[in-house]
């Protein structure tokens, strides 16, 4: 529940843009929650392996979402912004924020010719390869027409927040990975040079949570924020997930939102392109991890949120359906295996939807399962215990039965958002 504060108290807010729509929360020194608010994203346009949304659409949400933010709670304390997105998720704009065309979201998977001109050139650990990530996705960019006029390429996160500091061009360590950037030399690798990108366009790169500027005035008007309110570089959304666990050695996370989300904090980071496992820096760690294109946006597709509710209490988890499904929207997987020709296996599909919503949530389980032994197989550590987040998180039926094809106990977080998250990194990049 929120906390209680007063008019002299400091403040911390996190805003988490995730696939279906924009989350912030205010939390005080003490981490404990001040308020919170939620505004749905109109769906991305896909078709075939493009997957498009128009940025403004973003920026239109947040501005809703911080409105009814400041409905609850004055937002004049609040010391430091951090905002979290969608990895991969990549646009290309003017020299002066404008975007050039629709972005290119996390699961567009468009660019197979420019992954294989990439996969020619860069380094086997390079979480660059595969065409979503953002390299791929850059180099299909640049042979649009808008690309004599392309002097920024940002992420999801990099563009918003240049929209609340008022400038463009920086990124964080975090979303800039799958664009080539080196996290280890902490720079961007000379092969990219093999790849004729001009090097103005790449943003400048600094550490999660590194101030990179104040909010504007607008920001200052609309929302009451101070001149000083700190605008601080962002993360991906799986990492803002993960930090709002609170888990440490010898745990790992789960995050089974829209897509299937796995990682583990390590002290050495792995890099394995080839099975979709790539590592961010978190601290002194690294979070070591991949992102199965499976998840709950495939249980959306056939149940509507009324549907899932009832169909959670129908399930036996001690007799499983056999349906061995492997359950995917479209073609294509990034992770325990990066393959784009991955069909989806969804049939047979029975007439009972029980058996049939059952058959789903165990083969979600069963890339679960394969992803932790595919990390651990690569050298990161078994974990003890598994915290999971989002929203099949409170199916308990659905905990019984990954705890038992993983071998681990699994919990709940207590904070499950991004946003709580973000907000963290905002009152840690701050202080």
């Amino acid at each position: 529940m929120p906390g209680h504060s007063s008019a002299t108290d400091t403040f911390y807010l996190g805003i988490d843009v995730g696939t279906s729509g924009i989350r912030s929360c205010v939390i005080d020194a003490a981490a404990t929650l001040q308020a919170e608010a939620s505004t749905p994203l109109p769906v991305a346009a896909r078709n075939g392996a493009a997957v498009e949304q128009d940025p403004e659409t973003w920026w239109t949400a947040l501005i809703a979402n911080l409105d009814r933010l400041q409905a609850q709670c004055s937002l004049a304390g609040v010391a430091a912004i951090a905002l979290d997105g969608t990895s991969s998720t990549l646009l290309c704009c003017d020299a002066v924020g404008q975007p050039l065309g629709p972005a290119l979201m996390y699961n567009d998977a468009r660019a197979s010719h420019e992954a294989q001109r990439i996969a020619a050139i860069a380094p086997p650990e390079c979480a660059a390869h595969g065409a979503s990530a953002s390299l791929a996705k850059l180099l299909w960019l640049l042979q649009t027409p808008a690309a004599s006029k392309i002097r920024h390429v940002l992420h999801q996160a990099d563009w918003l927040l240049g929209r609340l500091c008022g400038h463009f061009g920086t990124s964080d360590e975090n979303n800039a990975l799958k664009l080539g950037y080196d996290s280890l030399n902490r720079c961007w690798p000379d092969w990219l040079q093999g790849l004729d990108i001009p090097t103005a366009l790449l943003p400048r790169v600094v550490p999660a949570g590194h101030p990179i500027g104040t909010v504007t005035a607008y920001g200052r008007k609309r929302w009451g924020l101070s001149a000083g309110t700190c605008i601080l570089a962002g993360t991906t959304d799986s990492t803002a997930s993960f930090m709002a666990t609170g888990a440490g050695s010898g745990e790992a996370v789960t995050s089974l939102g829209s897509t299937l989300v796995l990682k583990v904090l390590a002290d050495q980071p792995v890099f394995a392109p080839e099975y979709g496992v790539y590592s961010h820096r978190l601290g002194d760690n690294w979070l070591v991890g991949g992102a199965s294109n499976s998840g709950g946006a495939v249980l959306k597709a056939f149940f509507t949120a009324a549907e899932i509710d009832r169909l959670a209490s129908s399930i036996n988890i001690d007799e499983p359906t056999g349906l061995n499904y492997y359950p995917l929207l479209a073609e294509g997987e990034r992770f325990p295996d990066n393959d784009p020709a991955r069909s989806p296996r969804l049939q047979p599909r029975p007439a009972d939807d029980g058996l049939f919503y059952q058959g789903i949530l165990e083969g979600i389980a069963a890339i679960e399962a394969r992803g932790y032994r595919r990390l651990a197989a690569l050298g990161a550590p078994w974990p003890e215990r598994i915290i999971t987040t989002g929203g099949g998180a409170a199916n308990t039926a659905w905990r019984t039965m990954r705890s038992r094809l993983t071998g681990l106990p699994v919990v709940t977080a207590i904070h499950q958002q991004a946003a709580y998250g973000a907000a963290l990194l905002a009152l840690k990049g701050s202080t």
